[in-house]
Parts: C-alpha cells; structure tokens; sequence
C-alpha cells in the first residue's frame, strides 16, 4: 500500500477494523490515484510535505473473527462494516489483521444482537500488552489510530501504553480521555512522541456545525436559553452506544464542544447533546437535529432547526488523515506531547477548546513552524 515520496511513506497502525477504519484506508487509495489537481473534500490537499496518498497501513488490530486472520481489505468488507464504498478497485494490502485483546471493547449487550449487526469475538486467549507492543515495533509503525468502539476506557489505555512502549505517536478518535488526561499528556511528552485527541470531530458532522451556531449567536448578541443536539444511525457505533453506561464520555465529550462556543453557563436541563438512538436501516447514514432558543434585541425569542444527514464514517476519514499527518510532522520535528493545536482542530475534547476558526489558525502557524503553536 505504500507511495513513495520524497519524505517517505507515513507507517500506519489501526485498532479497530469497522466502518472508520474502512473508510479511512478507501480514501487513501481513491486519493493516491486521482489527479493531482483534484483534490475535492480535502482540507488539507498537501500538510507538511504529507499527501493522504502517502499514509501506508503497516499493521491493524481487531477481536472479531470474520475480521481476524484475514487481509485488511477482506476484513474491511466484512460484516458489520456497511459503510459506502470509496475505491471498490482496493487491492489486497498483504495486512493481516491480528486479534487484540478485548478487554472491555465489546459491550456484554453486543453479544445479544445478530452477528450481522454486531461482533463475533474470535476465539483464543487475549494476547497482553508485550505481545501487541513488539508486534506494534515490528510492523515500523509511526502513528496509531484508536478506532475502538465508545466506552473503550481500558482497552485505550492498553493501547496507549502499548504506543508509549513500541515508540509510537497516537491519534486517538474515540471519547476516552487521554490527551486532555495531564498524566497521559506528560508520558507521551516524556518518551517525545506525538498525541493528538479526544474525539475525532466529522468534517462537517453534528458537532462542528452546532459549535458553529452557538458560536454565531454569541457573536451576534443572542443569548441562547436551551439547545438540543439528537443523533440517530443505524452502524455498530450507535448500536454499541445504546449501552448508556458507555455512553458517558461521548455525551460529555459532545456537550463540552458545544457548550464551550456559549458565553453563558446553561443549566444542566436545559442542554442535551449527543447520541439518541439505533435505527438499523439508517446503516452508516448519521441524522442529526439540532434546536437552539434564544432571545434577541429587546429579550425577544427566537428559535432555530437544522435537520443534517451525512454518511458517518467517511466524514471523519478526512480530519483522521490530516491528524495523522499532523503527528508524523512532529515526529519529523522531534516534538512530543500533546499538539494542541491539531487536537482543538480536529476533537470534540482536545485539552484546550478554542473556538474553530482561533484552533484553524493555530493549526496553520504549527504546519508553517512556529514552534509556540504546537
């Protein structure tokens, strides 16, 4: 799967082989096989040397058995994924996907679903931390990509140590807390590698456009009453979500976005942002709805509603490739810790919120080299 290019390929590792996982490394060979003039969908058609065509996955983990043992383009086929097809000409990688540990990856209300629509975790004892670490060293790996299903919380942390040890930089995409943790934030900064996180924001999802509202009603004066953000899907990740308890973070992670674009605090009742419910025939396909109320020149009310559809997984691929461009940058530079400027960017949940266009600026300054923008 590699480009050769002047700098080299970007080495990269995936834990998680669903509809994420599947529509990042589509995009990356539909990409490396257009025009270079076309660079429809792309934010960022070069970043620091870096084309996405140029990113090369190296080694990729998951615990379901259809997905387990197989090349990397099999198992990105495989059920569950439903995600739209990018590059249906996807040759075979010569990746075979190792089983990971599975940890607290699979919620215990997957199991009850049809395997069609959720996992069927392979068989055999989960391999431990020293085992995924040399396989992580072996395989040349810069950069891994944490894909794993929301609630996640021990088997990130597994993995992020697993990135510590094997000397690797971290993209982590799900809302499990360890960029804007200061003690995983100061070990990635201690061993000089790269963090980007938490949360991987959509291209143009749910939470970015809400931001942006907030955001306008605040620099227009109108103070904004209550809000509500309701998402519905019909992929494993809203499935897996229908687990409350796993929920908490992606809610949290959500909310925090959103609610740091208002000047005002709001009470507590009087925001709800984040995941609603499974629609199975939805498939990949995300429906959002957003409300806002506020109130005008005078105290006059007013109210806004926004309904938005977008295929899930291919509009976070393109903030993926950048942020993991993004960490081989610093690589390149010997920078380690957590880039906060690609964080704010590119997550929900980054240590720093900014508001997007500051965190767009910020990210500008660090891909030109200015060192205090990192």
């Amino acid at each position: 799967m590699s480009s050769p290019t002047a700098r080299g390929p970007v080495r990269v590792a995936i834990v998680g082989v669903g509809n994420c996982a599947s529509s990042l490394v589509q995009g990356v060979h539909l990409y490396r096989h257009k025009p270079p003039g076309d660079t429809q969908g792309l934010m960022h058609p070069v970043l620091g040397g870096y084309r996405p065509g140029d990113l090369e996955v190296v080694a990729a983990f998951d615990v379901d058995a259809r997905k387990v043992g197989r090349d990397l383009r099999d198992a990105l086929n495989a059920p569950p994924n439903c995600t739209v097809p990018l590059a249906p000409d996807l040759p075979a990688t010569g990746v075979v996907v190792r089983r990971g540990p599975v940890l607290d990856g699979v919620a215990e209300h997957m199991r009850l679903h049809p395997p069609e629509r959720s996992f069927v975790v392979a068989e055999g004892a989960d391999p431990g931390a020293a085992e995924m670490t040399d396989a992580l060293r072996r395989s040349g790996a810069q950069v891994l990509v944490n894909y794993l299903p929301v609630g996640s919380e021990e088997a990130t942390r597994f993995w992020a140590r697993c990135a510590l040890d094997a000397g690797v930089a971290l993209v982590n995409c799900i809302p499990v807390f360890v960029a804007s943790d200061p003690a995983w934030a100061q070990a990635f900064a201690d061993r000089r590698l790269p963090l980007v996180g938490d949360d991987v924001k959509s291209q143009l999802g749910a939470t970015i456009t809400h931001r942006t509202l907030a955001e306008l009603f605040a620099r227009r004066g109108v103070s904004i009453d209550r809000t509500y953000q309701l998402n519905t899907g019909g992929n494993t990740d809203f499935l897996n979500m229908l687990d409350r308890h796993r929920l908490a973070s992606k809610r949290r992670s959500k909310t925090e976005a959103v609610t740091s674009m208002i000047p005002q605090s709001l009470p507590a009742d009087d925001v709800h942002v984040g995941p609603s419910d499974y629609v199975p025939w939805q498939k990949d396909r995300k429906v959002c709805f957003v409300r806002i109320e506020g109130r005008l020149f005078g105290g006059v009310p007013m109210d806004l509603e926004l309904r938005l559809s977008v295929e899930d997984s291919p509009n976070s691929a393109g903030v993926v490739i950048d942020a993991v461009r993004c960490a081989k940058v610093a690589l390149d530079r010997g920078v380690g810790g957590v880039l906060h400027a690609a964080s704010s960017a590119f997550c929900k949940r980054p240590p720093q919120q900014r508001p997007d266009h500051e965190a767009h600026e910020a990210l500008e300054r660090f891909l030109a080299g200015d060192a205090a923008a990192r």
